[in-house]
């Protein structure tokens, strides 16, 4: 089985992309999700979270409050780096397990939705990569919409990552989001047919 990498810019149309290969029969998994179950209150993850980020980071129901924890770490590096430090080793460990768990006979391959697959280096993992991409400045405009955020924390949040420009070069596959959905829909059902092909 061929171990697919999706992978793009924040706001760059990750989850739709995702959501076709999902509807066209390919296994998926997200590691946002992943990152979630990583950090549930009582886990060793949530734990490290708060010993590190302290109480202010939790809501008054004593979970994570996520906007708060992501108002620290996108303005500093150091602490961005805490971060993914204890959530990303349980996000590798679950997509191991997930890809283990899934028959090769029955699928060509599957693919695992990663926001920083190449900010942490894990590209070299996967047999092919898939980047989508958009406009830097309709990417700004989605996040603002999406989080409810305004320009300048949108882009302080698009610069924490790899330009979308320099994830295109080394991507094996390019999916552009910048136009309509059913032109966004065409170019996944391509790739998916060059994915069946590559055996």
């Amino acid at each position: 089985m061929h171990r697919i990498a999706l992978t793009g810019g924040i706001a760059t149309g990750k989850s739709h992309v995702r959501a076709v290969f999902d509807a066209l029969g390919v296994p998926t998994i997200d590691a946002d999700l992943l990152a979630r179950d990583a950090v549930v209150p009582g886990s060793a993850g949530f734990k490290a979270v708060a010993a590190r980020f302290g109480t202010g980071v939790l809501d008054r129901h004593g979970e994570l409050d996520r906007r708060k924890l992501g108002d620290i770490v996108f303005a500093d590096v150091a602490a961005r780096r805490d971060l993914e430090a204890i959530i990303h080793p349980e996000v590798v460990a679950a997509i191991e397990r997930w890809f283990a768990g899934l028959d090769a006979a029955q699928h060509t391959f599957a693919i695992a939705d990663i926001p920083l697959l190449f900010e942490t280096g894990r590209e070299k993992d996967y047999d092919s990569v898939i980047v989508t991409a958009c406009d830097p400045e309709l990417q700004v405009r989605r996040l603002m919409a999406r989080d409810r955020i305004g320009d300048a924390e949108a882009r302080q949040r698009i610069a924490a990552q790899i330009p979308v420009k320099e994830k295109i070069a080394k991507a094996n596959h390019v999916i552009r989001t910048d136009g309509a959905v059913a032109e966004t829909n065409r170019q996944v059902h391509a790739v998916y047919e060059q994915l069946r092909a590559a055996r």
